[in-house]
Protein backbone atom coordinates (compact mmCIF):
# COMPACT_ATOMS: atom_id res chain seq x y z
CA UNK A 1 0.00 0.00 0.00
CA UNK A 2 1.26 3.69 -1.01
CA UNK A 3 1.33 6.20 1.85
CA UNK A 4 0.21 9.63 0.79
CA UNK A 5 2.32 11.99 2.61
CA UNK A 6 -0.02 14.60 4.54
CA UNK A 7 0.40 18.27 3.31
CA UNK A 8 2.11 20.74 5.53
CA UNK A 9 -0.09 23.31 6.81
CA UNK A 10 0.60 26.25 4.81
CA UNK A 11 -0.63 24.44 1.78
CA UNK A 12 -4.17 23.35 3.12
CA UNK A 13 -7.10 25.15 4.30
CA UNK A 14 -7.02 28.65 4.93
CA UNK A 15 -3.17 28.71 4.15
CA UNK A 16 -3.74 27.17 0.91
CA UNK A 17 -2.31 28.99 -2.25
CA UNK A 18 -5.03 30.56 -5.14
CA UNK A 19 -4.01 29.97 -8.81
CA UNK A 20 -5.57 32.70 -10.45
CA UNK A 21 -5.13 36.38 -10.85
CA UNK A 22 -8.24 37.76 -10.67
CA UNK A 23 -9.62 41.42 -11.61
CA UNK A 24 -13.13 42.23 -10.08
CA UNK A 25 -14.99 45.66 -10.71
CA UNK A 26 -17.67 46.81 -8.12
CA UNK A 27 -17.74 44.17 -5.74
CA UNK A 28 -20.61 43.61 -3.53
CA UNK A 29 -21.13 45.08 -0.08
CA UNK A 30 -23.21 44.58 3.04
CA UNK A 31 -23.98 47.31 5.49
CA UNK A 32 -22.06 50.15 4.90
CA UNK A 33 -18.46 51.28 3.45
CA UNK A 34 -17.42 54.79 5.61
CA UNK A 35 -17.00 57.31 2.63
CA UNK A 36 -13.83 58.23 4.98
CA UNK A 37 -12.32 55.52 3.44
CA UNK A 38 -10.41 56.14 0.07
CA UNK A 39 -7.68 54.34 -0.49
CA UNK A 40 -6.24 51.11 -0.93
CA UNK A 41 -6.13 48.10 1.52
CA UNK A 42 -2.79 45.98 0.10
CA UNK A 43 -1.58 42.73 1.87
CA UNK A 44 1.20 40.56 0.65
CA UNK A 45 1.94 36.91 1.86
CA UNK A 46 3.23 33.48 0.13
CA UNK A 47 1.54 31.68 -2.84
CA UNK A 48 3.78 29.16 -4.13
CA UNK A 49 2.57 28.27 -7.89
CA UNK A 50 3.55 24.58 -7.24
CA UNK A 51 4.61 21.79 -5.04
CA UNK A 52 6.25 22.39 -1.84
CA UNK A 53 8.73 25.07 -1.54
CA UNK A 54 10.09 23.82 1.99
CA UNK A 55 8.47 26.47 4.15
CA UNK A 56 5.76 28.86 4.78
CA UNK A 57 7.93 31.50 4.41
CA UNK A 58 9.28 30.24 1.09
CA UNK A 59 6.43 30.44 -1.19
CA UNK A 60 5.60 33.40 -4.39
CA UNK A 61 4.66 36.58 -3.07
CA UNK A 62 1.33 37.51 -4.18
CA UNK A 63 -0.09 40.81 -2.77
CA UNK A 64 -3.77 41.22 -2.69
CA UNK A 65 -5.45 44.98 -3.07
CA UNK A 66 -8.92 46.38 -2.64
CA UNK A 67 -9.82 49.90 -3.53
CA UNK A 68 -12.30 51.56 -1.66
CA UNK A 69 -13.98 55.17 -3.19
CA UNK A 70 -17.43 57.19 -2.35
CA UNK A 71 -18.59 54.13 -0.17
CA UNK A 72 -18.34 51.74 -2.82
CA UNK A 73 -15.34 48.71 -3.34
CA UNK A 74 -14.34 50.22 -6.32
CA UNK A 75 -11.97 46.69 -7.40
CA UNK A 76 -9.83 44.09 -6.34
CA UNK A 77 -6.87 42.62 -7.84
CA UNK A 78 -4.24 40.01 -6.95
CA UNK A 79 -1.24 39.88 -8.28
CA UNK A 80 2.15 37.58 -8.17
CA UNK A 81 5.19 40.04 -7.41
CA UNK A 82 7.48 39.26 -10.25
CA UNK A 83 10.71 39.40 -9.15
CA UNK A 84 13.86 37.15 -10.87
CA UNK A 85 13.14 34.48 -8.53
CA UNK A 86 9.36 33.76 -10.02
CA UNK A 87 10.74 35.42 -14.11
CA UNK A 88 13.95 33.07 -13.81
CA UNK A 89 14.12 30.54 -11.12
CA UNK A 90 17.06 32.43 -10.30
CA UNK A 91 17.99 31.66 -6.79
CA UNK A 92 19.70 34.18 -3.76
CA UNK A 93 22.52 32.54 -3.83
CA UNK A 94 23.67 31.68 -7.67
CA UNK A 95 25.50 28.60 -8.71
CA UNK A 96 29.35 30.94 -8.19
CA UNK A 97 27.84 30.83 -4.41
CA UNK A 98 27.05 34.58 -4.56
CA UNK A 99 24.43 36.11 -3.03
CA UNK A 100 22.33 38.26 -5.86
CA UNK A 101 19.99 40.90 -3.55
CA UNK A 102 17.65 41.63 -6.13
CA UNK A 103 16.35 37.73 -6.21
CA UNK A 104 13.94 36.95 -3.78
CA UNK A 105 10.23 36.03 -3.48
CA UNK A 106 8.97 39.51 -2.38
CA UNK A 107 6.23 38.04 0.03
CA UNK A 108 6.38 39.23 3.52
CA UNK A 109 5.34 42.94 3.53
CA UNK A 110 3.65 45.73 0.72
CA UNK A 111 4.33 49.38 2.12
CA UNK A 112 3.93 53.23 0.51
CA UNK A 113 6.56 55.40 0.78
CA UNK A 114 7.22 59.10 -1.24
CA UNK A 115 4.80 58.11 -3.77
CA UNK A 116 6.39 54.07 -4.46
CA UNK A 117 4.82 51.08 -3.27
CA UNK A 118 7.36 48.41 -2.16
CA UNK A 119 6.48 44.29 -2.08
CA UNK A 120 9.26 43.25 0.87
CA UNK A 121 11.15 40.36 1.98
CA UNK A 122 13.68 40.97 4.35
CA UNK A 123 16.43 38.90 2.25
CA UNK A 124 16.58 41.54 -0.85
CA UNK A 125 16.31 44.72 -1.87
CA UNK A 126 12.65 45.99 -2.35
CA UNK A 127 10.57 45.05 -5.24
CA UNK A 128 8.91 47.90 -6.17
CA UNK A 129 5.38 47.86 -8.02
CA UNK A 130 2.57 49.55 -9.48
CA UNK A 131 -0.70 51.27 -8.62
CA UNK A 132 -2.70 48.22 -10.04
CA UNK A 133 0.08 46.07 -8.90
CA UNK A 134 2.09 45.27 -11.50
CA UNK A 135 5.64 44.95 -10.92
CA UNK A 136 8.21 47.44 -11.83
CA UNK A 137 11.31 45.57 -10.67
CA UNK A 138 14.00 45.81 -7.84
CA UNK A 139 14.79 49.33 -6.31
CA UNK A 140 18.32 50.65 -4.88
CA UNK A 141 17.45 54.26 -4.07
CA UNK A 142 19.30 55.30 -6.95
CA UNK A 143 22.00 53.29 -6.26
CA UNK A 144 23.09 53.98 -2.36
CA UNK A 145 21.13 50.50 -0.84
CA UNK A 146 23.70 47.67 -0.82
CA UNK A 147 21.79 45.38 1.88
CA UNK A 148 19.36 43.68 2.25
CA UNK A 149 16.08 45.63 3.94
CA UNK A 150 13.78 44.48 6.32
CA UNK A 151 9.51 43.78 5.46
CA UNK A 152 9.23 46.21 8.09
CA UNK A 153 10.82 49.69 8.05
CA UNK A 154 9.29 51.98 10.03
CA UNK A 155 7.94 55.27 8.53
CA UNK A 156 8.18 58.54 11.56
CA UNK A 157 4.99 60.43 11.49
CA UNK A 158 6.91 63.59 12.73
CA UNK A 159 9.70 63.57 10.23
CA UNK A 160 8.24 61.33 7.22
CA UNK A 161 11.70 59.75 7.03
CA UNK A 162 11.81 56.00 5.95
CA UNK A 163 13.94 54.10 8.36
CA UNK A 164 15.07 50.29 8.25
CA UNK A 165 17.79 47.67 8.36
CA UNK A 166 19.55 45.37 6.11
CA UNK A 167 20.56 41.74 7.46
CA UNK A 168 23.09 39.98 6.29
CA UNK A 169 24.02 36.30 6.55
CA UNK A 170 27.88 37.49 6.65
CA UNK A 171 29.59 40.98 7.62
CA UNK A 172 27.93 43.63 8.17
CA UNK A 173 25.16 41.53 9.45
CA UNK A 174 22.89 44.22 10.65
CA UNK A 175 22.85 48.16 8.66
CA UNK A 176 20.65 50.59 9.92
CA UNK A 177 19.63 52.68 7.20
CA UNK A 178 16.99 56.20 6.76
CA UNK A 179 15.14 58.02 3.76
CA UNK A 180 13.93 61.19 4.06
CA UNK A 181 10.42 61.91 3.26
CA UNK A 182 11.06 62.13 -0.81
CA UNK A 183 12.36 58.75 -0.75
CA UNK A 184 16.45 59.53 -1.26
CA UNK A 185 18.50 57.19 1.22
CA UNK A 186 20.36 59.68 3.26
CA UNK A 187 22.01 57.15 6.07
CA UNK A 188 23.77 53.97 6.20
CA UNK A 189 25.34 53.05 9.37
CA UNK A 190 27.21 49.42 10.19
CA UNK A 191 26.05 47.89 13.40
CA UNK A 192 28.52 45.45 14.76
CA UNK A 193 26.46 42.46 16.31
CA UNK A 194 28.77 39.41 16.34
CA UNK A 195 26.84 37.05 14.37
CA UNK A 196 24.01 36.82 11.58
CA UNK A 197 20.74 35.78 13.21
CA UNK A 198 16.91 36.17 12.49
CA UNK A 199 16.72 39.78 12.28
CA UNK A 200 13.00 40.49 11.15
CA UNK A 201 11.76 43.45 13.01
CA UNK A 202 12.62 46.73 15.06
CA UNK A 203 11.84 49.89 16.28
CA UNK A 204 11.85 53.42 16.56
CA UNK A 205 10.80 56.19 18.77
CA UNK A 206 11.32 59.84 18.63
CA UNK A 207 15.20 60.02 19.19
CA UNK A 208 16.12 55.97 19.48
CA UNK A 209 16.32 53.28 16.98
CA UNK A 210 16.11 49.79 18.65
CA UNK A 211 17.51 46.60 17.34
CA UNK A 212 17.02 43.02 19.17
CA UNK A 213 19.89 40.59 18.58
CA UNK A 214 18.01 37.36 19.46
CA UNK A 215 19.51 33.70 19.57
CA UNK A 216 17.98 32.38 16.61
CA UNK A 217 21.46 32.31 14.38
CA UNK A 218 21.91 31.79 10.38
CA UNK A 219 23.11 28.25 9.70
CA UNK A 220 25.09 28.00 6.25
CA UNK A 221 24.27 24.39 6.12
CA UNK A 222 20.42 24.57 6.13
CA UNK A 223 20.48 27.10 3.68
CA UNK A 224 22.42 24.33 1.74
CA UNK A 225 19.87 21.84 2.63
CA UNK A 226 16.85 23.98 0.85
CA UNK A 227 15.82 24.56 4.50
CA UNK A 228 14.85 28.08 7.01
CA UNK A 229 18.48 28.62 7.42
CA UNK A 230 18.28 29.68 11.01
CA UNK A 231 18.54 27.83 14.15
CA UNK A 232 17.84 28.54 18.42
CA UNK A 233 21.20 28.78 20.02
CA UNK A 234 22.16 29.11 23.96
CA UNK A 235 25.39 30.11 23.26
CA UNK A 236 24.09 33.64 21.40
CA UNK A 237 23.12 35.82 24.46
CA UNK A 238 19.82 37.98 23.73
CA UNK A 239 19.76 41.60 23.65
CA UNK A 240 18.47 44.69 22.53
CA UNK A 241 20.58 47.59 21.20
CA UNK A 242 19.48 51.29 21.40
CA UNK A 243 20.86 53.78 18.67
CA UNK A 244 20.68 57.66 18.38
CA UNK A 245 18.22 58.68 15.39
CA UNK A 246 20.25 62.40 16.22
CA UNK A 247 24.09 61.57 16.54
CA UNK A 248 25.51 59.65 13.62
CA UNK A 249 28.09 57.14 14.71
CA UNK A 250 27.53 57.36 18.50
CA UNK A 251 27.72 54.47 20.13
CA UNK A 252 24.79 51.68 20.58
CA UNK A 253 23.85 51.22 24.41
CA UNK A 254 22.88 47.58 24.27
CA UNK A 255 20.99 45.90 27.22
CA UNK A 256 20.74 42.17 27.99
CA UNK A 257 17.31 40.29 27.87
CA UNK A 258 16.02 36.71 28.92
CA UNK A 259 16.33 35.04 26.16
CA UNK A 260 13.42 34.73 23.59
CA UNK A 261 12.66 35.57 20.10
CA UNK A 262 10.64 37.91 18.57
CA UNK A 263 9.36 38.10 14.78
CA UNK A 264 6.57 41.59 15.42
CA UNK A 265 7.04 44.77 17.66
CA UNK A 266 3.43 46.65 18.23
CA UNK A 267 5.00 49.78 19.20
CA UNK A 268 7.85 51.43 21.34
CA UNK A 269 7.86 54.82 22.84
CA UNK A 270 9.74 57.25 25.16
CA UNK A 271 7.36 57.63 28.15
CA UNK A 272 10.25 60.30 29.69
CA UNK A 273 13.19 61.32 29.23
CA UNK A 274 14.87 58.35 30.48
CA UNK A 275 12.65 55.62 30.20
CA UNK A 276 11.36 53.76 26.96
CA UNK A 277 8.89 51.13 26.65
CA UNK A 278 9.06 48.45 23.89
CA UNK A 279 6.07 46.24 23.19
CA UNK A 280 6.64 42.87 21.20
CA UNK A 281 4.91 39.30 21.04
CA UNK A 282 7.42 37.47 22.29
CA UNK A 283 8.22 33.62 22.16
CA UNK A 284 9.66 31.98 25.22
CA UNK A 285 12.17 30.45 22.21
CA UNK A 286 11.85 29.55 18.23
CA UNK A 287 13.15 26.65 16.30
CA UNK A 288 15.08 24.35 18.72
CA UNK A 289 14.23 21.32 17.46
CA UNK A 290 12.83 22.39 13.99
CA UNK A 291 12.76 25.56 11.99
CA UNK A 292 8.57 24.30 11.11
CA UNK A 293 7.63 24.39 14.16
CA UNK A 294 5.91 28.13 15.53
CA UNK A 295 5.19 27.99 19.31
CA UNK A 296 2.66 30.23 21.25
CA UNK A 297 3.86 33.99 21.67
CA UNK A 298 2.20 36.48 23.67
CA UNK A 299 2.27 40.33 24.08
CA UNK A 300 5.17 41.69 26.39
CA UNK A 301 6.81 44.67 27.53
CA UNK A 302 10.51 45.69 27.87
CA UNK A 303 11.07 49.01 30.22
CA UNK A 304 14.19 50.37 29.90
CA UNK A 305 15.75 53.13 32.13
CA UNK A 306 18.39 54.91 30.32
CA UNK A 307 19.77 56.86 33.88
CA UNK A 308 19.96 53.57 35.47
CA UNK A 309 21.43 51.93 32.33
CA UNK A 310 19.12 49.19 33.45
CA UNK A 311 16.00 46.58 32.10
CA UNK A 312 12.72 45.11 33.18
CA UNK A 313 10.69 42.76 31.88
CA UNK A 314 7.06 41.77 32.18
CA UNK A 315 3.85 39.81 30.05
CA UNK A 316 0.85 42.31 29.15
CA UNK A 317 -1.37 39.49 27.86
CA UNK A 318 -1.55 35.82 28.26
CA UNK A 319 -3.62 34.79 25.12
CA UNK A 320 -1.16 33.52 22.13
CA UNK A 321 -1.37 36.42 19.58
CA UNK A 322 0.35 37.28 16.58
CA UNK A 323 1.03 40.20 13.69
CA UNK A 324 0.52 43.00 16.25
CA UNK A 325 -0.52 46.63 15.18
CA UNK A 326 -0.62 50.19 16.40
CA UNK A 327 -2.11 53.19 14.66
CA UNK A 328 0.71 54.25 12.52
CA UNK A 329 0.69 57.94 13.47
CA UNK A 330 1.56 56.86 16.76
CA UNK A 331 4.84 54.77 15.75
CA UNK A 332 7.25 55.70 17.81
CA UNK A 333 5.07 57.74 19.79
CA UNK A 334 3.52 57.03 23.22
CA UNK A 335 -0.06 54.74 21.92
CA UNK A 336 -3.10 53.66 24.13
CA UNK A 337 -3.95 51.05 21.71
CA UNK A 338 -2.83 47.84 19.91
CA UNK A 339 -4.70 45.47 17.63
CA UNK A 340 -3.43 41.26 16.72
CA UNK A 341 -4.80 38.14 15.79
CA UNK A 342 -5.25 34.97 18.01
CA UNK A 343 -3.45 32.01 17.34
CA UNK A 344 -2.97 27.98 18.11
CA UNK A 345 -0.04 26.50 17.69
CA UNK A 346 -0.06 23.23 16.12
CA UNK A 347 2.60 20.04 15.94
CA UNK A 348 3.21 21.30 12.27
CA UNK A 349 3.31 25.34 12.52
CA UNK A 350 0.82 27.77 13.84
CA UNK A 351 -3.40 28.31 12.96
CA UNK A 352 -5.24 31.69 13.60
CA UNK A 353 -8.19 31.41 16.20
CA UNK A 354 -11.39 33.49 14.83
CA UNK A 355 -10.50 36.29 16.77
CA UNK A 356 -9.01 39.75 16.56
CA UNK A 357 -7.94 41.32 19.99
CA UNK A 358 -7.68 44.91 21.28
CA UNK A 359 -5.44 45.90 23.66
CA UNK A 360 -5.96 48.71 25.93
CA UNK A 361 -2.46 49.42 27.29
CA UNK A 362 -3.62 52.29 29.88
CA UNK A 363 -6.48 50.08 31.58
CA UNK A 364 -5.27 46.56 30.84
CA UNK A 365 -8.43 45.63 29.08
CA UNK A 366 -8.37 43.54 26.23
CA UNK A 367 -11.54 43.42 23.57
CA UNK A 368 -12.10 40.35 21.55
CA UNK A 369 -13.75 40.51 18.55
CA UNK A 370 -15.20 36.63 17.67
CA UNK A 371 -15.78 36.04 14.23
CA UNK A 372 -17.68 32.80 13.29
CA UNK A 373 -15.75 29.33 14.09
CA UNK A 374 -15.35 28.47 9.98
CA UNK A 375 -13.50 31.96 9.98
CA UNK A 376 -9.94 33.19 9.89
CA UNK A 377 -8.84 36.71 10.21
CA UNK A 378 -5.62 38.14 9.03
CA UNK A 379 -3.58 40.86 10.05
CA UNK A 380 -5.95 43.40 11.50
CA UNK A 381 -5.26 46.92 10.04
CA UNK A 382 -6.00 50.44 11.78
CA UNK A 383 -7.23 53.00 9.62
CA UNK A 384 -8.01 56.48 10.76
CA UNK A 385 -11.21 58.14 10.18
CA UNK A 386 -9.10 61.28 9.78
CA UNK A 387 -6.01 62.75 9.83
CA UNK A 388 -6.60 64.40 12.72
CA UNK A 389 -9.00 61.75 14.87
CA UNK A 390 -7.84 60.67 18.00
CA UNK A 391 -5.97 57.30 18.25
CA UNK A 392 -8.79 54.93 18.50
CA UNK A 393 -11.37 56.81 16.28
CA UNK A 394 -10.89 55.08 13.10
CA UNK A 395 -11.69 51.36 11.77
CA UNK A 396 -9.56 48.05 11.53
CA UNK A 397 -9.77 46.54 8.36
CA UNK A 398 -8.71 42.77 7.67
CA UNK A 399 -9.06 40.02 4.99
CA UNK A 400 -10.90 36.85 6.76
CA UNK A 401 -11.12 33.76 5.02
CA UNK A 402 -14.39 31.79 5.18
CA UNK A 403 -14.60 27.69 5.32
CA UNK A 404 -18.24 27.68 4.67
CA UNK A 405 -17.55 28.58 0.90
CA UNK A 406 -13.59 28.46 0.81
CA UNK A 407 -13.75 32.05 0.62
CA UNK A 408 -13.17 35.29 1.80
CA UNK A 409 -14.09 38.54 2.75
CA UNK A 410 -12.93 42.51 3.41
CA UNK A 411 -13.67 42.95 6.98
CA UNK A 412 -14.28 46.88 8.30
CA UNK A 413 -14.56 46.89 12.04
CA UNK A 414 -15.36 50.20 13.88
CA UNK A 415 -11.98 50.36 16.57
CA UNK A 416 -14.64 51.98 19.15
CA UNK A 417 -17.10 49.38 18.80
CA UNK A 418 -14.64 46.69 18.50
CA UNK A 419 -16.85 43.63 19.42
CA UNK A 420 -19.90 44.89 17.82
CA UNK A 421 -20.75 43.70 14.28
CA UNK A 422 -18.98 44.91 11.13
CA UNK A 423 -19.46 48.32 9.83
CA UNK A 424 -19.24 46.77 6.64
CA UNK A 425 -18.41 43.34 4.66
CA UNK A 426 -16.97 43.16 0.85
CA UNK A 427 -17.23 39.43 -0.65
CA UNK A 428 -14.08 39.25 -2.65
CA UNK A 429 -14.66 37.32 -5.99
CA UNK A 430 -11.22 35.18 -4.87
CA UNK A 431 -9.88 33.54 -1.97
CA UNK A 432 -7.15 35.17 0.41
CA UNK A 433 -4.54 32.73 1.67
CA UNK A 434 -3.98 33.32 5.39
CA UNK A 435 -0.09 35.55 4.92
CA UNK A 436 1.58 38.00 6.52
CA UNK A 437 1.55 41.89 6.63
CA UNK A 438 -0.25 44.77 4.58
CA UNK A 439 -1.08 48.71 4.48
CA UNK A 440 -3.58 50.96 4.14
CA UNK A 441 -2.60 53.11 1.40
CA UNK A 442 -4.65 56.52 1.22
CA UNK A 443 -5.16 58.68 -1.46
Amino acid sequence: MTTIEAQPFYLQGAFAPVADEVTAFDLPVTGAIPPELAGRFLRNGPNPRTGDPGHWFFGDGMVHGLELRDGRASWYRNRYVRTPSFDEGRTLVGEDGMLDPSVCVANTNVIGHAGRIFALVENSLPTEMDGELGTVGPYDFAGRLDTAMTAHPKECPLTGELHFFGAGFFPPFLTYHVADASGKLVRSEVIDVPAGTMAHDFAITEHWAIFMDLPVVFDWRMLKAGTMPYRWSDEHEARIGLLSRTEPGATVRWFPIEPCFVFHVLNAAERSETRIEIDVVRYPELWRESPLVIGPATLHRWSVDLAAGSLTEAPLDDRPVEFPRVDDRRTGLPHRYGYAVGTVARPDGIDVDPVLAKYDLATGVTEVHDFDPGQRPGEGVFVPAADEAAEEEGYVVTYVYDAARNGSDLVILDATDFTGPPVATVALPQRVPLGFHGNWLPD
